[in-house]
């Protein structure tokens, strides 16, 4: 055996590996600084799988044989979820305990998981629920996205603009296109020119609960992902931050972008021949937002990207390709 190999047999080798642990090891290695070895470990995937995976941002597709089983908790942690919003209207001596949970959804709801897994699962409920306050400082690397809509002049004729922007709460910078629809190709061309316009990637980029990244709620910060982000995602190797549901001051700075995008760049409505030409307007007045300064700020916004772009990670080599 090869020294650094982890004792084990190449039997999962030739398995389909989910895109959500395809990322995950990804994000382990590449962007955690962890070794490769320690993600034979962690995710119990074979030496030969971990390589491939870190050769590349995405399996080749291929037929799954049978469905991967999903852990058995994840159809309870609503039912967890709801057995724990009902204790806030409780006394504070009966409310539930993890104990209790587990015994509920053993008798209730037929659940043949361990105590364990309800036990880490109703802890990480409570640490999520902590947090309450959005910080009023924000660490230079991060980004916030959401989509805004706009009216301008198409040759004339008065047309809807689905608006991309990505802002960066630390410096201040945004960055807006603008799109005949919000889909998955708007979604993740918005963030590529983004991406190039701030010099690199962010670490951590927050989102809403769109259908374009998330397929499933599935509690407080949990969500299923799609493949297309995940691919997205294990290409570029930024961790995601999705919102509570009704939480919306979670992104609040990118919300207000939005709107100070529309005011100060599309007031009066910009008459153009084309979306190019549209996003062309755009860009150049996120160029010159950079020689600006934020309120209560020394410096201009583009001297304070300069403290992004030393947190963030490279550019990908190549240009992200996105598919339907």
């Amino acid at each position: 055996m090869a020294e650094g190999h982890p004792d084990s047999t190449p039997s999962g080798a030739n398995q389909v590996i989910p895109m959500q642990l395809w990322n995950d090891i990804r994000q382990h290695v590449l962007a955690g600084g962890h070794s490769a070895y320690s993600a034979t470990r962690k995710f119990g995937v074979h030496w030969t799988t971990v390589k491939k995976i870190l050769a590349s941002s995405e399996p080749i597709p291929y037929k799954l044989a049978q469905p991967r089983k999903k852990p058995m908790i994840g159809e309870f942690l609503p039912i967890i979820e709801q057995m724990l919003l009902a204790d806030r209207s409780a006394p504070r001596k009966q409310r539930h305990t993890s104990k209790r949970i587990y015994d509920r959804l053993k008798d209730e709801h037929g659940f043949q998981g361990g105590y364990t897994v309800v036990k880490d699962a109703v802890r990480d409920w409570h640490q999520i629920r902590q947090e309450v306050f959005v910080p009023l400082t924000h660490k230079p690397g991060e980004a916030q996205m959401d989509f805004g809509h706009a009216v301008f002049l198409l040759n004339g004729v008065e047309t809807d603009a689905h608006l991309c922007v990505l802002t960066l709460p630390y410096s201040d910078v945004v960055y807006i296109q603008a799109y005949p629809r919000e889909c998955a190709e708007s979604f993740f061309d918005g963030h590529v020119r983004a991406f190039e316009f701030f010099g690199g990637v962010p670490v951590r980029t927050s989102y809403d609960n769109s259908r374009i990244p998330v397929k499933k709620i599935i509690g407080a910060h949990d969500r299923e992902l799609t493949d297309g982000f995940l691919r997205f995602q294990s290409h570029h190797l930024f961790a995601s931050h999705f919102c509570q549901v009704r939480c919306p001051n979670e992104k609040g700075h990118v919300e207000t972008l939005v709107q100070y995008g529309r005011n100060n760049f599309l007031v009066p409505m910009p008459s153009v021949r084309s979306f190019e030409e549209l996003n062309q307007i755009l860009h150049d007045r996120c160029v010159t937002e950079l020689t600006k300064i934020s309120r209560g700020e020394t410096r201009t916004k583009g001297e304070r990207l300069e403290d992004d772009r030393k947190a963030f990670l490279p550019l990908p080599k190549e240009r992200f390709e996105a598919r339907p």
